[in-house]
């Protein structure tokens, strides 16, 4: 059944929030404005981010809450100078809302590439707590520049950031200096040790490049076409239809032994019902040291991964059947608006290690 939203709003309001978000300044290049990143926020309002710029906003009554603080350093985070962002994580047991932005390129950056003059991209991230009641942006440093990277949650409750560029922008023949290397950021680590490199992929992956999570935990990355038409030969970044999978440590070998193993499950669950979920894992394990995620599928255009968010379930108990299994009893979503309706994808984390995941329909 397809379902069509219409707000109630006349053109002329949707383009005074355009005028006053989007391009407050009148620029006549209309620069870095484009793809703006949009979050769904658990109180039902909409995160908004432009360029420097980020407000609350109520679509139901198409009304400005709140405006955010601008990012530090005025840097542009949206097209063509594409950073990436992501809702860091909810957990139901305490719900706090964070927003991680990272990447992007310096002002001007856009016009400069198209004149083949290639500026040093954003190496900064901004983390945002909107859910304090006056938050300021905390700043960090990934290892290296990256403008056009991707960001995907991951079951463990990492962000993955993935594919891009060291200089220029997005757009056509505006990247160079691929960034192969994807590095690793935890949420929950001091700040200053929280984002780790790992091991690097032949392929650049520039323009028009995706990122998506697989129910098995790996990450998809596929393209890019950084030119006008599909161009395979005779330029610097020929046009590449290929995908390729990304194995997080997760996945390694040794942890197969602690790796969860979902048995069964129910198919769907309603806001605050009590589901089952059977799972095996090997050896002694503590409520302390699993967890029940569930995550919606991205679907992920211009370095920003659309639907993307994760929600930590609450447990209610978990009971050991036989010698590996283990029954528990989970709470599913409290709100729509912490979790829309839709598919999403269940994960059992022991530890840090996550089963394959299962479907379930949250209605």
């Amino acid at each position: 059944m397809l379902s069509v939203f219409l707000p109630r709003v006349s053109i002329k309001s949707v383009i005074g929030l355009r005028s006053q978000i989007i391009y407050p300044k009148g620029d006549d290049f209309d620069e870095n404005n484009l793809y703006p990143f949009v979050h769904l926020l658990p109180d039902g309002n909409l995160f908004l981010f432009a360029n420097t710029r980020s407000i609350l906003f109520d679509y139901n009554r198409n009304s400005v809450v709140k405006e955010f603080p601008p990012i530090p350093n005025s840097e542009p985070r949206n097209y063509p100078s594409s950073g990436s962002s992501v809702l860091l994580p909810l957990d139901e047991k305490k719900i706090i809302v964070e927003i991680m932005i990272c990447g992007g390129a310096p002002s001007g950056s856009h016009r400069r590439a198209m004149r083949g003059a290639y500026v040093e991209a954003l190496s900064s991230c901004g983390r945002l707590k909107v859910s304090d009641e006056n938050p300021s942006w905390q700043v960090e440093y990934m290892p290296m520049s990256r403008v056009m990277g991707d960001m995907v949650i991951l079951p463990s409750g990492h962000v993955i950031i993935i594919n891009g560029a060291q200089r220029g922008t997005a757009g056509w023949e505006c990247g160079e200096d691929p960034v192969t290397t994807p590095i690793l950021y935890d949420p929950a680590a001091e700040h200053g040790e929280r984002f780790s490199v790992m091991e690097s992929s032949p392929r650049p992956r520039l323009y028009h490049s995706t990122a998506i999570l697989l129910p098995d935990g790996r990450v998809l990355i596929g393209g890019s076409n950084p030119h006008v038409y599909y161009n395979f030969t005779g330029v610097n970044y020929p046009t590449d239809l290929s995908l390729e999978s990304f194995s997080p440590a997760y996945l390694s070998l040794e942890h197969k032994a602690v790796r969860p193993r979902i048995v069964a499950a129910r198919e769907s669950v309603g806001y605050g019902e009590l589901m089952s979920v059977v799972f095996r894992v090997i050896g002694e394990t503590t409520l302390d040291s699993l967890s029940f995620r569930i995550i919606a599928p991205s679907f992920s255009t211009h370095a920003f991964g659309m639907n993307q968010r994760m929600i930590v379930l609450r447990v209610v108990s978990v009971v050991r059947i036989g010698l590996e299994g283990y029954n528990a009893s989970v709470l599913g979503p409290s709100t729509a608006e912490i979790a829309p309706p839709g598919y999403y994808m269940m994960f059992v984390v022991h530890g840090e290690i996550p089963s394959h995941a299962t479907w379930i329909k949250l209605h």
